[in-house]
């Protein structure tokens, strides 16, 4: 599965074009002053702004190349913090998933992850840059009951769970390496923060087993 396109809500375009656009140095393929589309890799996230209902954290993980993580994590020492643990940055290895991550916030308070999934075969060989971002690997979605709402996206849309890892009533996988949607339980705490999770709204474009499927996400 892939994760073409995931448009969201901002509280303020113009601080979440900033870090984006010059911290992350991504692509942007539109912009006006209550919009943004950017370009990472192959996918594309767009926000939308309202500042009157400003919209709960969410979360995001990019692919990166699987060999390149410690590099990813030199890169952006003079642009950002990650998120740490006895003051070192933490990097989390999902062992079931074969893969290990880092995380960290946008602008607008939006929990986001570098991972490098191991059983992909994307290894460079070049230095480090924005280019290895190289598309939306994870979305988070809020609701009750992950796994009933889990169940309803496999029959209504063919989607498929992740096969290796273990749904529960609480957290629910569905796709594979390349795109995965991620359901957690209201107010679950997003990994490895305290920001507990909220229902938002989202629009995602995506592309299963050849067939693309536009999912609107409801609070």
């Amino acid at each position: 599965m892939t994760l073409n396109e995931i448009e969201i809500k901002a509280a303020n375009i113009q601080t979440v074009k900033a870090f984006y656009a010059n911290v992350l140095e991504l692509p942007t393929t539109q912009s006006d002053n209550k919009s943004i589309r950017i370009k990472i890799g192959t996918s594309y996230l767009k926000f939308m702004e309202d500042s009157k209902n400003p919209p709960p954290a969410y979360h995001l993980a990019f692919n990166i190349p699987e060999n390149k993580l410690q590099e990813a994590i030199e890169w952006s020492a003079n642009k950002f913090e990650f998120v740490k643990k006895e003051n070192e940055v933490l990097i989390t290895n999902f062992e079931n998933w074969n893969a290990n991550s880092v995380y960290f916030y946008d602008a607008d308070g939006n929990i986001l992850e570098f991972i490098a999934r191991h059983d992909l075969d994307n290894a460079a060989t070049e230095q480090f840059n924005s280019n290895q971002i190289l598309n939306i690997s994870e979305f988070g979605i809020v609701k009750d009951r992950p796994d009933i709402y889990g169940k309803y996206l496999i029959d209504t849309y063919g989607l498929r769970l992740f096969e290796k890892n273990h749904n529960s009533e609480t957290f629910t996988a569905l796709g594979d390496d390349n795109g995965l949607l991620i359901i957690v339980k209201t107010n679950r705490n997003w990994y490895p923060t305290e920001t507990p999770s909220k229902a938002s709204t989202a629009t995602i474009k995506l592309t299963n087993s050849g067939t693309e499927t536009v999912l609107k996400i409801t609070e």
